[in-house]
C-alpha cells in the first residue's frame, strides 16, 4: 500500500535524526507523566496516612494521652510517615523499569555465551541473597535510630512546655546532661550505621568488580580455546555495563522497600490502640442535637486511676434535668472524677453513666458535644484570636458555605476532588461552623449580644475591654466604630464637662505643646507606622536632621538628652536591674546604663561637634521620650516648648513622600489607623499627676461606649487579640474565665463546674457563681448544673449537695439537711 519514501543521503541524515530527535521527545514526554503521577500518587498516600493517623489519634480514649508526649506523636505523623509517601511512587515502577533493564542484559549475555551468562546470573543471585541479608542489621539500627529521635523530640517537647518548672528549681544542668546523653546515644547508633552501611557497600562493590574479573579470565580462556569469538567477548563486557546500574538500585529500592516496612510497622504498633472510639459516635451532623430532657445517672461507677487505686467506688447518683447539685470534699476526694466521668474525660472501670437509659459513651458526641458543658481549671486554648476560642464550642459542622468567586470556587472544587481521592474529608474549612442558633442567636450580626451577658457573668468585660483600648483597629473590619471616632471624642469631652474632669485629659492641639506627651510625639503631632519607621530610623532621617539645623533644636535637643543621660546614670547606675524604678523609666532600660555611662565620659565637657553620628542619635533619641510631668527633671522650658511647635508646623510644610508614607499625622475629623483604639478617642493624653487618672478614664469610657450603643464593636476589637500559643498571652485568672465563658455559652443541658476558678480568691468566685446561677435561671429551659466547689460555704446557693470522701458518696441532700446530721458536710464547712 505504501512503498515508502525514497531519500538521498542527506535527506536520509535528516530524517534518522529527526527520528532520534522525536524519540528523545517522546520519552521525555514517558518520563513527565509517569514522574508527574508518580509524585502524585505518593503525595495522596502521605496524605491519606497522615489523616488516617490524626483520625485515630481524635479517637484514642483518655486514658492513652496520659501516656504518649504530644512531641512524639506530632514526630511521627510529620517525619516517620514522609518516606512512605516518596516510597509509594517508586513501589512498582521502579522494580518494572530497573527489574527490565537487568533482565535485557543478562538475555543478551547469555545469548553471546552461555556459560559468561550463567556467571553473571550466579554473582547477580549472590548480590541479590547476601546484601538484603546484610542490610537487616542496617534496619535494625535504622529503627533504633528513629526510636531515640522521637524520645528525644518528646523530651525537647517536655523542656519548652516545663520551661518555668526548670528554671525555678535550678535543674537546667541536670537538662543538659540528659539532652547530651540522648545525643551521645543517636551518635553511637548513626555511628555503627555508617560502619555497616559502607561495609555492605564494600562487599557489593567487591561483588561488582568480580564479575569483569571473571569475563576476562574465563572469556580469554575461550577465547584462546577458540571457542569463542573476541567479538562475542567484547559484547558481552559492553552489555555487562548496563548490569550493575540497575542491579545496584533495585538492591537499594530493596532496601528502602524494608526501611519503610520497618517505619510503618512502627507508626502502626504505636497507633494501634485498644478501645477507639467507634467512627459513628463522631460523625458530621449539620442538624441541631435535641435537647436531653431525661436524667444523668452514673450506676455503680468505679474509677481507678493509672496506680490501680481506686478514686470512684461504686457511684451512684441521678442528676434531675434542671437540678442544681454542689459537689464538696477535700481535693481528690472523688469529685472531680464523678465531673470528669460527666464530661466523658474519664472511662468508668466497672458501671456506667446513662441517658434514658443509653451508655453515655455510646451516645454521638454530636449530641453530647453539645448539650453537655464541661469546664475546669484545665485550661487549654487553641492559638489564634479570643474569638475563635470563645466561639470554639459551637463549631461542630459547616453551617454557612463561603461565596466564592469563579476562580475561588474553581480551586474549591478541585480541593473537594483531591480530598476525595485521597479519603479525606470534603468538608470546606472556610465555611461559617459557629452554631449561631444554639448560642441562641440568629447569625453572626447578632451573636455580641449573646457573648456579652457570658463574658459579664464571668467577669471576663473589662478585660476584654481593656485589651480593646490597648489594641490597633482594623479599619476596614471595624468601619462601624471607626467612622464615629468623632462623635467618640465629643461623647467623652461632654462626659469629662459632667464629671467636673476636663483635667484629666489633655487634648491634642496643633499650635500649642502637650505636657503630657513625649517630645517626640509633640514633634511629629502624629505617629509612625511600626515596623516601617521607628525613632532610631526617624532621628536619622536627612530631611529630620535637616530641619533640627535649620531651627537650632538639633543642639537643644542634644543638651537635653546629655542631662537626661547624666541624670539617669546618677539616679540609677547603683541600681538592680529588677529595681522597681527602671519601670518609670521610659527612655532608657537597665541594659542601657554602661553604655550611656561609657558615652558621658568620652563626651564630658564637649560640645556638640565632637560627637559622632551615631552618637549623636544615641542622646537625641533619649529626648523623644521625656515628658516633663512624669519624669521631673526640670528640661523642659516654655521656650524649648514654642520651638517645637514651630519645628512641628515647618515639619509637615515640605515633608517628603517617604517620610509622610510612614508618619500619621494627628487630625480632629479622622481615626488614626496606627494608634491605639484608647489613643483614637481621647485624642490626647491622661493627665500623670491626677492619681487613677487611667481607671476612671477607663470607667467613663465604658459608660460613653454604653451610651453610643458601642459596646459590640468594642467587643470585637478585644476579641481580636492574639492569645498566643496555648492561650499563654492570657493570664491564668483570664484563661480559667474564658474557659468556663465557652462552656456556658453553649447554652447546654447539663453544665459541669470541675472547680473552674482555683485562681480567683473566694470573694470572686462567689460572685460569679452567683452570676451564672442567676443568668441561668431561666424557667424550663434552665440547665441542669453540676458544680465542684472549692468552698463548700457556696453550697448553699444549690438545690442539692453530693459530698465525697475517698472515692465514696458519703452524704447527699439539701444543704439545711446535712448541718442537721451534723455529719461530714458540717466538718467541711468548719
Amino acid at each position: 500500500m505504501f512503498q515508502g519514501i525514497h531519500l538521498t543521503r542527506m535527506w536520509m541524515l535528516i530524517a534518522l535524526s529527526l527520528v532520534f530527535l522525536a524519540l528523545v521527545v517522546l520519552n521525555g514526554l514517558f518520563k513527565l507523566y509517569i514522574n508527574t503521577y508518580k509524585g502524585r500518587l505518593g503525595e495522596r498516600m502521605l496524605r491519606r496516612i497522615r489523616f488516617e493517623l490524626i483520625d485515630r489519634v481524635l479517637r484514642f480514649p483518655p486514658a492513652h494521652f496520659k501516656r504518649v508526649k504530644p512531641a512524639e506523636i506530632a514526630t511521627m505523623i510529620k517525619d516517620e510517615v514522609e518516606p512512605m509517601g516518596g516510597f509509594t511512587g517508586d513501589a512498582f515502577v521502579q522494580p518494572a523499569l530497573l527489574g527490565g533493564q537487568a533482565v535485557t542484559a543478562l538475555i543478551f549475555i547469555i545469548m553471546q555465551n552461555f556459560w559468561l551468562g550463567m556467571i553473571a546470573a550466579g554473582i547477580v543471585a549472590v548480590q541479590a541473597i547476601v546484601i538484603p541479608r546484610m542490610r537487616k542489621r542496617l534496619l535494625e539500627l535504622g529503627r533504633q535510630r528513629q526510636l531515640t529521635a522521637r524520645e528525644l523530640s518528646g523530651r525537647v517537647g517536655e523542656i519548652v512546655d516545663g520551661i518555668g518548672t526548670i528554671h525555678a528549681n535550678d535543674t537546667t544542668n541536670l537538662e543538659r546532661a540528659d539532652i547530651a546523653h540522648r545525643l551521645g546515644l543517636i551518635f553511637s547508633i548513626r555511628y555503627d550505621l555508617y560502619q555497616w552501611k559502607f561495609l555492605v557497600k564494600f562487599i557489593n562493590n567487591f561483588l561488582a568488580q568480580v564479575t569483569p574479573f571473571l569475563f576476562y579470565l574465563v572469556g580469554g580462556f575461550l577465547a584462546l580455546q577458540g571457542r569463542l569469538d573476541i567479538g562475542q567477548l567484547v559484547a558481552v563486557i559492553n552489555a555487562y555495563k548496563d548490569l550493575p546500574g540497575p542491579l545496584k538500585e533495585l538492591i537499594d529500592w530493596d532496601q528502602s522497600r524494608q526501611d519503610v516496612q520497618v517505619k510503618y510497622n512502627q507508626v502502626v504498633e504505636q497507633f494501634s490502640v485498644d478501645h477507639l472510639i467507634d467512627p459513628k459516635i463522631q460523625v458530621v451532623s449539620h442538624a441541631p442535637a435535641g435537647r436531653i430532657t431525661h436524667s444523668l445517672v452514673a450506676t455503680n461507677v468505679t474509677v481507678m486511676d493509672d496506680s490501680g487505686a481506686r478514686v470512684l467506688d461504686h457511684i451512684s447518683v441521678e442528676i434531675q434535668p434542671g437540678e442544681r447539685v454542689a459537689v464538696v470534699g477535700d481535693s481528690g476526694a472523688g469529685g472531680e472524677y464523678l465531673a470528669e466521668a460527666f464530661g466523658r474525660l474519664v472511662w468508668p472501670d466497672s458501671g456506667r453513666i446513662s441517658i434514658d437509659g443509653r451508655d453515655l459513651l455510646e451516645l454521638p458526641e454530636s449530641l453530647t458535644g453539645r448539650r453537655i458543658a464541661y469546664a475546669s481549671s484545665e485550661t487549654f486554648f487553641f492559638h489564634g484570636t479570643l474569638r475563635s476560642n470563645l466561639l470554639y464550642g459551637l463549631k461542630h459542622a459547616p453551617l454557612i458555605p463561603p461565596v466564592y468567586d469563579e476562580e475561588e470556587a474553581t480551586k474549591a472544587k478541585w480541593r473537594a476532588n483531591e480530598a476525595r481521592r485521597a479519603a479525606n474529608p470534603e468538608l470546606e474549612l472556610d465555611s461559617d461552623w459557629v452554631d449561631y442558633a444554639a448560642a441562641g442567636a440568629t447569625g453572626p450580626d447578632d451573636i455580641y449580644s449573646v457573648i456579652r451577658p457570658v463574658l459579664d457573668a464571668v467577669a471576663m468585660s473589662q478585660d476584654i475591654f481593656d485589651m480593646a483600648l490597648r489594641s490597633n483597629v482594623d479599619t476596614a473590619t471595624h468601619q462601624d466604630l471607626t467612622s464615629r471616632i468623632v462623635e467618640l471624642r465629643q461623647a467623652l469631652r461632654l462626659r469629662l464637662q459632667e464629671e467636673k474632669l476636663e483635667d484629666l485629659v489633655v487634648p491634642f492641639q496643633f499650635d500649642v505643646y502637650n505636657l503630657q506627651a513625649t517630645v517626640g510625639e509633640n514633634l511629629l503631632f502624629g505617629t509612625l507606622k511600626r515596623p516601617q519607621m521607628t525613632n532610631r530610623k526617624l532621628a536619622a532621617h536627612p530631611y529630620f536632621r535637616q530641619l533640627f539645623a535649620e531651627t537650632g533644636l538639633i543642639s537643644d535637643l542634644y543638651d537635653m538628652g546629655l542631662e537626661i543621660a547624666e541624670n539617669a546614670v546618677e539616679l540609677f547606675t547603683d541600681l538592680p536591674p529588677d529595681h522597681p524604678f527602671f519601670q518609670q523609666l521610659t527612655f532608657m532600660t537597665a541594659e542601657d546604663i554602661p553604655t550611656y555611662e561609657a558615652l558621658l565620659q568620652k563626651l564630658n565637657g564637649k560640645g556638640y561637634e565632637a560627637a559622632t553620628d551615631d552618637e549623636r542619635s544615641a542622646i537625641i533619641r533619649l529626648s523623644f521620650s521625656y515628658i516633663e510631668p512624669r519624669h521631673r527633671f526640670g528640661l523642659l522650658t516654655q521656650m524649648l516648648m514654642e520651638k517645637i511647635v514651630q519645628a512641628r508646623a515647618k515639619f509637615y510644610e515640605n515633608i517628603p513622600a517617604d517620610l509622610a508614607s510612614v508618619i500619621e499625622r494627628y487630625d480632629p475629623e479622622r481615626f488614626t489607623a496606627s494608634a491605639t483604639l484608647m489613643d483614637n478617642v481621647l485624642f490626647g493624653r491622661i493627665a500623670h499627676q491626677q492619681a487613677n487618672a487611667p481607671e476612671r478614664i477607663h470607667q467613663i469610657m465604658y459608660d460613653v461606649f454604653g451610651r453610643l450603643g458601642m459596646h459590640d464593636g468594642v467587643l470585637s476589637i478585644g476579641l481580636d487579640f492574639d492569645v498566643g500559643s496555648g492561650g499563654k498571652r492570657l493570664t491564668n485568672v483570664q484563661r480559667q474565665k474564658l474557659n468556663l465563658g465557652r462552656a456556658l455559652l453553649k447554652r447546654a443541658d447539663y453544665i459541669i463546674c470541675n472547680r473552674p476558678l482555683p485562681a480567683l480568691d473566694h470573694r470572686i468566685q462567689d460572685q460569679i457563681a452567683r452570676a451564672i446561677l442567676g443568668d441561668l435561671d431561666n424557667g424550663d429551659h434552665a440547665p441542669a448544673i453540676v458544680w465542684v466547689l472549692s468552698n463548700p460555704s457556696f453550697a448553699e446557693l444549690f438545690d442539692r449537695v453530693l459530698v465525697f470522701d475517698h472515692g465514696s458518696l458519703v452524704e447527699s441532700g439539701s444543704t439545711t439537711d446535712l448541718l442537721e446530721k451534723n455529719g461530714m458536710f458540717k466538718e467541711l464547712l468548719s
